[in-house]
């Protein structure tokens, strides 16, 4: 008997020995709502872990590396492909299925950094009256201009009022002025060699000018066959037009007349430049005038012009030479190049003719009613 109860004892022992880590390993049919059974592969991938240890012996980074690993595998099923394969999915408990909209019956005011009031959720935020740059487009009035002027109280009235005149004056309020002869040419053609100009100079703002205009034509030898100048005051009527009305005084040819004037100037789309009148003379004589130019840029020096001039009247006027309707017509072609933006020589052709009544006119005073000129001569502005 004393020989045996020494084996009893290492029997004992040994028995202990091996069920403490079956009695470690966690029961999942004793867990709380779950009953599926233990995955019966799960200790057969253990049991080479346990092996691992002893081939390389450092017992001490056992446990740091049981631990991640243990806390690794708690969420594997639901990272599986199919995380309830194995399961008994009748035992456990209904989970809430997410909305489409996760904030659904959420109060956003518990939500860290949300500074609105208890209560409140997206859906009275989304309700709120627009501000700001969420306001639609109107065509409310600007506000008022300021009176109250905070620089006052430090440098006084009387130099702020300097500074805000200099203000204004360098930003739309600046006069100036220009002056350009758009034409000043010799017309060399069959039988007739003369000259021409047209030229216009303003001067005031943006949006009021004074305008002066003239032309004329005469030949080479010859006394000026006609002159005109007109006085017009300009008023912008959008960002590229001109409305324009005043008096045209006609030195040539005798008799001279006096007409008021009303028209219109300035920059067409496709950037052509237009300009149109109407003229009422002091003996009731109506009379008009349309004329264009566009510069096609060939280089950045080099442009040509093509130019045309239609005039009407309204009636025959002897005295004059002007017949009813169509009077006549100048159409041209002039090829510059720009020395300076200021200074351009140019050459070109030009094609005239008369219509109607006015060429009768001028067949009875023995003129030439149409023909073909060359021209040379020089645009300048400044």
């Amino acid at each position: 008997m004393a020989r045996r109860k020494p084996r009893l004892l290492l029997t004992a022992a040994a028995s202990m020995v091996i069920a403490t880590p079956a009695a470690a390993q966690m029961n999942h049919a004793n867990m709380p709502g779950m009953t599926m059974p233990m995955p019966a592969k799960k200790p057969a991938v253990k049991k080479p872990a346990a092996k691992k240890p002893a081939a390389k012996k450092p017992a001490a980074k056992k446990p740091a590396v049981r631990k991640p690993a243990a806390r690794k595998r708690t969420p594997a099923p639901a990272k599986a492909a199919d995380p309830h394969a194995g399961h008994d999915m009748s035992t456990m408990s209904a989970q809430p299925v997410p909305t489409a909209d996760p904030h659904a019956g959420h109060d956003m005011s518990t939500m860290p950094g949300m500074d609105m009031p208890a209560g409140h959720d997206m859906t009275a935020m989304e309700n709120a009256a627009p501000s700001g740059t969420s306001l639609p487009a109107g065509n409310a009035p600007p506000p008022p201009v300021p009176t109250d002027h905070a620089g006052d109280a430090v440098y006084g009235a009387s130099a702020m009022e300097m500074g805000r005149h200099h203000l204004n004056e360098f930003h739309g309020g600046q006069k100036l002025y220009q002056v350009m002869f758009n034409v000043a040419e010799a017309q060399f053609g069959k039988g007739r060699d003369g000259f021409e100009w047209d030229g216009e100079g303003w001067y005031g703002g943006d949006i009021n000018r004074l305008w002066i205009k003239s032309q004329g034509e005469g030949s080479f030898g010859r006394a000026v066959e006609r002159a005109e100048v007109q006085a017009l005051y300009s008023r912008a009527i959008g960002p590229y037009f001109n409305l324009q009305g005043g008096l045209r005084y006609d030195f040539k040819p005798n008799p001279s007349r006096v007409y008021a004037t009303f028209g219109f100037e300035g920059l067409a789309p496709n950037f052509f430049e237009v300009e149109g009148a109407l003229f009422l003379s002091n003996k009731g004589e109506l009379m008009a005038r349309a004329e264009g130019y566009y510069d096609q840029r060939i280089t950045q020096r080099l442009i040509l012009q093509p130019r045309a001039e239609f005039n009407f009247a309204a009636q025959d006027s002897r005295e004059l030479g002007i017949g009813s309707g169509l009077s006549d017509a100048e159409v041209g072609l002039r090829l510059r190049y720009d020395i300076r933006r200021e200074f351009a020589p140019y050459v070109g052709v030009q094609y005239r003719r008369a219509f109607g009544d006015t060429r009768r006119f001028l067949r009875e005073a023995g003129e030439d009613t149409k023909g073909w000129s060359l021209l040379t001569g020089i645009r300048a502005w400044f």
